[in-house]
């Protein structure tokens, strides 16, 4: 069981400090290599198939078989 004071701890037998020790030596310092930079692929702006806008969409283009909502309009079988 632990004393409410801290300090009346230590005087139980096993909680004193510990022995002294040797100090050991130094590990050796590991070894660096050079980092070799990776070349950064360059970036190429690619072209699209249609124009666009300012917000990089297609701009929009009336088609005669399209309504305005983009459904096929269907001819009459006459």
């Amino acid at each position: 069981m632990r004393d409410k004071k801290d300090n009346a701890t230590i005087d139980l037998p096993g909680f004193g400090p510990p022995p002294a020790l040797e100090a050991p030596e130094p590990a050796p310092e590991p070894q660096r290599r050079a980092r070799v930079r990776k070349a950064a692929l360059k970036q190429v702006q690619l072209e699209l198939l249609e124009p666009t806008d300012a917000t990089g969409l297609p701009i929009w283009t009336r088609d005669a078989g399209l309504d305005l909502t983009g459904l096929p309009i269907w001819a009459p079988d006459n």
